[in-house]
């Protein structure tokens, strides 16, 4: 279905006037209320993944500012094939929605031997020290949440709301924070919806690296709408490293890798093609300032992570 900016829901009937042309709503034609239930409901979560493959091919048609890079329409770019990508990402983190803490946890096709994961899990710690000393609080929103990995601790500091456009993720989340006698506000909602409030914090565990080079900009200064004044920009992700992944990868051609392309592999054997584009710390810092962000801070930890905070 063609983007409306102004449409009563397929669902509920409800009137809706979307806030820009990159927003979710407009292309599935639905409300954010009914958006947040695509997880229960067929016709919603069809409704979704329909949508998402809509805007990313609207979105690969806009050819971007210079000073972005190459534009996302053009096949060598990053997202150049986005329509399909959008809808085979979403695809990859349903079908990895069981296994994933499997590579947290260094388990089964993620384990790398005693020195590689002692040195992941000190590093991990070491990530998870770092967040929990960020002055967090108020209302918190987690995009991209998978399967919650960071949420418990987010939901002991503020009000969370966590969203992912993948559902079976989000199952596994709702558990944790059961498990961790937590609360939050669980919704299917694609990490580029426009926002529909001003909150305190932003936060993103491993999403910025699935940001294609070409629209890091758009990502970063969607965020930023996300904020109030002084509120914060929060990050933690990937550094390149070989023993992060699974050990049994498949092979990624020249021309996706230039692309900022890889293949993955689920256990059950199906494979995946995934935007991986592995950001220095420098240039996160200057792109966050670039973005309008009044100050910023990226560190590393020596082999696994990039740890970032931008002040709105």
């Amino acid at each position: 279905m063609p983007y409306r900016s102004t449409f009563a829901c397929l669902w509920c009937g409800r009137p809706w006037s979307t806030r820009g042309p990159d927003d979710l709503e407009g292309y599935a034609q639905l409300c954010p209320d009914c958006i947040g239930r695509a997880g229960e409901n067929n016709f919603l979560r069809f409704r979704l993944r329909t949508a998402l493959a809509e805007r990313a091919t609207s979105s690969s048609a806009m050819p971007g500012p210079a000073a972005d890079g190459p534009a996302s329409g053009d096949p060598a770019a990053p997202g150049g094939a986005s329509a399909e990508l959008a809808a085979e990402m979403v695809d990859y983190y349903e079908a990895r929605a069981a296994e994933y803490d499997d590579w947290y946890l260094r388990r089964g096709r993620y384990a790398h031997g005693p020195i590689h994961d002692q040195a992941w899990a000190a590093e991990l710690d070491a990530a998870t020290l770092w967040l929990d000393r960020q002055p967090l609080g108020g209302e918190i929103v987690e995009l991209a949440a998978g399967t919650g990995w960071w949420s418990p601790l987010l939901a002991s500091k503020g009000d969370l709301s966590i969203y992912d456009a993948a559902s079976a993720p989000l199952d596994l989340a709702r558990e944790r924070l059961l498990a961790h006698g937590l609360r939050a506000h669980i919704h299917v909602r694609d990490a580029w919806a426009e926002p529909d409030r001003a909150v305190d914090v932003v936060f993103c565990g491993f999403w910025l690296s699935h940001v294609p080079r070409a629209r890091l900009g758009a990502f970063l200064g969607l965020a930023r709408r996300w904020l109030k004044p002084g509120g914060s920009l929060v990050v933690i992700d990937s550094r390149p490293d070989a023993s992060s992944g699974a050990v049994d990868q498949p092979v990624t051609s020249e021309a996706e890798a230039a692309a900022g392309i890889v293949r993955r592999r689920v256990a059950d054997g199906r494979e995946f093609r995934v935007v991986k584009v592995l950001y220095r710390p420098d240039e996160l810092e200057a792109a966050f300032l670039v973005a309008g962000f009044r100050s910023a801070e990226v560190t590393a930890t020596p082999r696994f992570f990039v740890l970032g905070r931008a002040e709105a």
